[in-house]
């Protein structure tokens, strides 16, 4: 199967400018013969610390343009969303007493739909204070692939690859990873693929955007994203790159590859 990563800037806080930028991009993926395309982390607003201003409910038009457009290029779609909890109150409660989170949707080409909460907020931005953490993890059979999904700060918690690892050919890391940390990022990227023995896509948004002091203690900062996505083989090896600019890159990418990787050098049965 054909995989793809949309390298996309985000207009801060505004959903449906963003959502009309990427309807070219998807369509882009699409005819590229892709069958799973990756937007970034909370695709549609940045990654924002005001849940009362971007959160939608299940449902909403965030969500529904991914089922949306799924449907139309007949393709799965990824994308993290700020989403409340189905399990809150009704809407007309308080936002100041409800809890979102920071939601992997994935939307298939006959209205499936799966939820992944990411389940490692990043307390150095405060993520931790205004969404919640998720407790499970999500592999989903698209194709031929198993895919596990992750959402940005959780590549850096190894132990989370290693115990889904048996159960998956690609792992998905949709990011809003920043230029000050870009290193960690793309040695990360392959360093789960290796140890894993799997595919790895992650993909990063791009651009500029004005970020209040995660400390809360400075004046508001502004935080350049330099992309860097990229899908890497289970020997990681780099298939495809991109940087500092709007992109989509597409690789095919196979189970049998996964399965002689791991055939040839059994690591992971060492694993204590």
């Amino acid at each position: 199967m054909k995989i793809a990563a949309v390298q996309h800037d985000i207009v801060w806080e505004n959903a449906d400018a963003t959502r009309q930028l990427l309807v070219p991009q998807i369509a882009q993926a699409a005819g590229s013969g892709a069958g799973l395309v990756v937007l970034s982390e909370m695709y549609a607003t940045g990654f924002s610390m005001s849940p009362e201003r971007i959160a939608e409910e299940p449902g909403g038009p965030n969500e529904q343009f991914l089922i949306e457009q799924a449907a139309r290029h007949q393709l799965w779609l990824i994308g993290s969303i700020a989403q409340w909890s189905d399990a809150d109150p009704a809407p007309a409660s308080s936002a100041a007493s409800r809890r979102a989170a920071n939601v992997a949707v994935v939307a298939g080409p006959s209205g499936e739909l799966f939820r992944y909460r990411k389940i490692h907020p990043f307390s150095y931005a405060g993520e931790h204070e205004h969404y919640d953490s998720g407790t499970d993890f999500l592999t989903v059979q698209i194709g031929d692939l198993r895919v596990t999904v992750f959402i940005c700060y959780d590549l850096r918690f190894a132990d989370e690859f290693w115990a889904s690892a048996l159960a998956t050919d690609l792992y998905v890391v949709p990011a809003n990873w920043p230029e000050p940390r870009r290193e960690h990022w793309r040695a990360l990227l392959r360093a789960r693929a290796i140890e894993n023995q799997a595919y790895v896509l992650g993909c990063n948004r791009v651009g500029t955007v004005e970020s209040d002091d995660p400390a809360g203690t400075g004046p508001r900062r502004t935080l350049n994203h330099t992309g860097d996505s990229a899908i890497i083989d289970p020997l990681g090896r780099t298939l495809a790159e991109a940087s500092r600019t709007e992109a989509v890159l597409v690789v095919e990418a196979d189970p049998g590859e996964v399965k002689r990787v791991r055939d040839r050098f059994p690591f992971l049965a060492d694993r204590r």
